[in-house]
């Protein structure tokens, strides 16, 4: 997800897509866990775009 992206979006839309950022991580880790998939790196990336949110997040919020 671009930066660019998520500077259109209200703070309202960006905390639903944290919450299912954080969802997609929750699952990911627990499909590894049970050694469902070996692909780690949709955690990483779906950690990322988690903290690129949060940064606009904050952003918004000191700027109001």
């Amino acid at each position: 997800m671009k930066v660019v992206e998520l500077r259109e979006k209200n703070v309202d839309e960006l905390c639903v897509v944290a919450d299912e950022l954080r969802a997609s991580i929750h699952q990911n880790t627990t499909d590894v866990m049970l050694n469902k998939t070996k692909v780690h790196s949709a955690i990483y990336a779906a950690k990322k775009d988690l903290a690129r949110v949060m940064t606009v997040i904050n952003e918004k919020k000191q700027s109001a």
